[in-house]
C-alpha cells in the first residue's frame, strides 16, 4: 500500500487579481467604497522632461585688472571675542573685586569697642568665645554646660535681625581662672549633637584682628573646596599649626598615637646604607671571636666551590661496593 504524498508547505500561493493579499479571505478592491478604493489606486505615471542641455562655460580671466581699485590702508584691528572660560574668569575676578572692597569698608567700619553695652561683655580677658554652636542651642543650655568651670557673669547669644542664632556666643565669667579652665577642657565639646570651639575673645583683646565675615579669623574650615577645608572639630588642630611650640605639637602627636618617642628616636637616627653589623660587647669584657666583616666577604657557597675536595669520588665508590 503506498504511502499518500505529504503535503508541500511553505509554498506561497499567489493572490488572484483583484483580491486583499494575506489569508485571500478579503472583498476584492473592485467592491470596496470609493473612498477606501482611491487608496488602492496606483500613482500616475512621472511627466517626461526634456534632458538638461550642458552649455559651455566661460573661460577663467585674471584679476590684474582690479589690482588698482584694492585698498591700500592698513586692515581694521581683528576683533577678540573672549570665550566662555575667560568670560567666567573675567566675572569671577570682578566679582572677588567687589566684595574686597566692600570687606574693606565694613572693616574699617567696624570697631568691636564701640558697642552697645547690651550687645558686648564687660570684661574682654574674662570672656570665652564659643563657636560651631547648634542653631537649636539656647542660653541655658550654655549655661547648664559651662557653670561647671566658674560662676558665669554674662552670656550672649550672637542672633540676625530675625531672632536666630547664628552658631556662636559669648560667655563672660566672673573669674579669669574660670575662663581659662574652661578654654583649656571645652574645647571639642558636644552640644546637642555638635561639637563645638573655644577660644579667648580677640576682638577686643588682639590688635587688627578681623572677624571671619570680615576675611579674618583663624579657623580652617572655609578655605575652599572639600580638598582644602578641615572636616574636624576644636581649637586644638588650628593652634597646632599656627600658635603651639614645637613641644605641644609632638605632644599633640603623641596622644593621638601617631608617634612614640621610640619611632621619633628612629627617624632622627641617620640610617647607614652599609650592610655592616655592629659587634656586640663581650660578656666578659675580651675581644669577640665573630667573624667581621672582612671575613664575611665570601659567600659560605663560594668557599664550598674553592675549597678542594678532600676525598675522590672514586675511592668513595670503590669502598662501597665493586662491580
Amino acid at each position: 500500500m503506498e504511502a499518500s504524498a505529504a503535503p508541500v508547505r511553505g509554498v506561497r500561493k499567489a493572490t488572484p487579481k483583484g483580491q486583499m493579499s494575506g489569508s485571500g479571505m478579503g472583498p476584492a478592491i473592485t467592491h470596496l467604497p470609493y473612498h477606501l478604493k482611491v487608496l488602492f489606486e496606483p500613482n500616475p505615471p512621472l511627466e517626461y522632461m526634456l534632458p538638461i542641455i550642458k552649455r559651455k562655460m566661460p573661460p577663467y580671466t585674471g584679476l590684474t585688472e582690479y589690482f588698482d581699485k584694492f585698498e591700500t590702508s592698513d586692515p581694521p584691528p581683528r576683533v577678540v571675542n573672549e570665550t566662555p572660560k575667560e568670560r567666567k574668569e573675567r566675572i569671577r575676578n570682578e566679582k572677588a573685586e567687589q566684595n574686597e572692597l566692600k570687606l574693606k569698608e565694613l572693616a574699617e567700619q567696624w570697631d568691636p569697642e564701640k558697642d552697645k553695652a547690651e550687645l558686648k561683655t564687660e570684661d574682654a580677658y574674662k570672656t570665652l568665645f564659643v563657636g560651631r554652636i547648634s542653631y537649636e542651642t539656647t542660653e541655658k543650655q550654655l549655661l547648664r554646660e559651662f557653670e561647671r568651670y566658674g560662676e558665669i557673669h554674662k552670656i550672649r547669644l550672637v542672633e540676625d535681625q530675625d531672632g536666630k542664632s547664628v552658631g556662636y556666643a559669648f560667655i563672660e565669667f566672673k573669674d579669669e581662672a574660670a575662663m581659662k579652665a574652661a578654654y583649656k577642657n571645652a574645647d571639642g565639646k558636644k552640644i546637642d549633637g555638635r561639637r563645638i570651639v573655644v577660644d579667648v575673645e580677640r576682638g577686643r583683646t588682639v590688635r587688627n584682628w578681623k572677624p571671619r565675615k570680615l576675611g579674618g579669623g583663624i579657623g580652617g574650615t572655609r578655605l575652599g573646596g572639600a580638598d582644602v577645608n578641615l572636616k574636624y572639630s576644636g581649637r586644638l588642630t588650628l593652634h597646632v599649626m599656627f600658635h603651639f611650640s614645637f613641644k605641644m605639637h609632638r605632644e599633640v602627636i603623641r596622644s593621638s598615637g601617631g608617634m612614640n618617642s621610640n619611632n621619633a628616636r628612629r627617624e632622627e637616627r641617620p640610617r647607614s646604607r652599609s650592610r655592616e653589623r655592629r659587634e656586640p660587647p663581650s660578656r666578659y669584657g675580651g675581644q669577640t671571636h665573630s667573624r667581621g666583616p672582612e671575613k664575611r666577604s665570601r659567600s659560605r657557597s663560594r668557599d664550598r666551590r674553592r675549597r678542594p675536595p678532600s676525598r675522590s669520588r672514586s675511592r668513595q665508590r670503590d669502598r662501597g661496593y665493586r662491580r
